[in-house]
């Protein structure tokens, strides 16, 4: 990985449990429409001191890492899920949460931000993230979806511009900004002890890649991006994606890597033809990689062709 600089946080733990029993009291509130099937997870443990809660639709994987110290999330899911979210956490550690890392500034990454700062929680993002958040939020899916600006206490605390540094539960978790690739403003988390890397939406399992122009992202950034968390992993790293089943490792990792070298070629062998963008478009050049990615029906090729275009022309 290239040097970055780095920034050591170090916190020392309240023995008190006061996060614990306003989370206890706010779970025996809510309703039970919000505490209901649409909102449940499924817990992995993915190895060490690294787990991870799955959403019954695969979107915004949650990291959970836990220890004597604290817990520290990777990611805060939808707000509506955060009862759910804090009662899984619950089984896994009886320490209290002490910081939620945002991968990214997508609402099915900091949804839950508001609440969980509500509790005490630090948040924790890229300087990018928390500029994003001061504005109505866009994504790129059905052509641009809008979302209010997030409440004032769901933005960042603490932001980095490079790399950040935490030291807790006997190791260091190292969150560090990656290329321009999903957004402009994505990071990486990698629990060095545990040996487990949480990529967010940069690295998905179940579909193609989303790029979102509106925020920073690219197509050729996402494939720097991959390269990077690759040559980071070893034969024994685990790799929490932000959407998808499970978790996986570099294998994984390589396969999602071919499919985008698969389409930067397809597109780049079409432009040095002479094809237009609407013969490209026509063409149905992904028809050999649909059945594996093609995973869901509001964003596919249609809206990730024009964006790879887009960027090879530039070059």
């Amino acid at each position: 990985m290239a040097a970055v600089t780095e920034v050591a946080v170090t916190r020392e733990m309240n023995s008190a449990s006061g996060l614990m029993l306003v989370c206890t009291l706010f779970l025996a509130s809510v309703t039970s429409a919000q505490n209901n099937a649409n909102w449940t997870f499924t817990p992995y443990h993915v190895q060490g001191n690294v787990h991870m809660l799955e959403p019954i639709n695969t979107n915004g994987n949650v990291g959970v890492f836990v220890g004597e110290d604290a817990v520290l999330l990777v990611d805060s899911h939808f707000q509506p899920s955060v009862p759910q979210l804090l009662d899984e956490v619950g089984e896994m550690s009886d320490q209290e949460i002490e910081f939620v890392i945002n991968t990214h500034v997508h609402p099915d990454h900091i949804g839950g931000n508001s609440l969980l700062a509500d509790y005490g929680v630090t948040i924790v993002a890229h300087d990018t993230v928390r500029l994003q958040m001061l504005e109505e939020l866009r994504i790129p899916r059905n052509g641009g979806t809008f979302f209010p600006q997030p409440p004032a206490n769901a933005l960042p605390v603490l932001s980095y511009s490079e790399a950040i540094s935490f030291h807790l539960n006997g190791e260091e978790v190292r969150v560090f900004k990656a290329p321009p690739a999903h957004t402009g403003g994505d990071s990486f988390v990698y629990f060095m002890g545990s040996d487990v890397l949480h990529l967010g939406d940069v690295f998905r399992t179940n579909m193609y890649p989303i790029v979102d122009k509106y925020n920073g992202g690219s197509f050729l950034g996402m494939i720097e991006a991959m390269g990077l968390a690759i040559g980071m992993a070893g034969p024994n790293t685990k790799v929490i994606p932000g959407h998808g089943p499970g978790f996986t490792d570099r294998t994984g990792m390589m396969e999602y890597q071919d499919m985008l070298f698969a389409l930067r070629d397809l597109v780049a062998e079409a432009i040095a033809r002479g094809d237009s963008l609407d013969e490209i478009l026509a063409a149905d050049l992904t028809r050999d990689l649909d059945d594996r990615w093609l995973g869901d029906t509001n964003w596919g090729p249609l809206d990730l062709l024009p964006i790879i275009h887009e960027e090879l022309m530039a070059q």
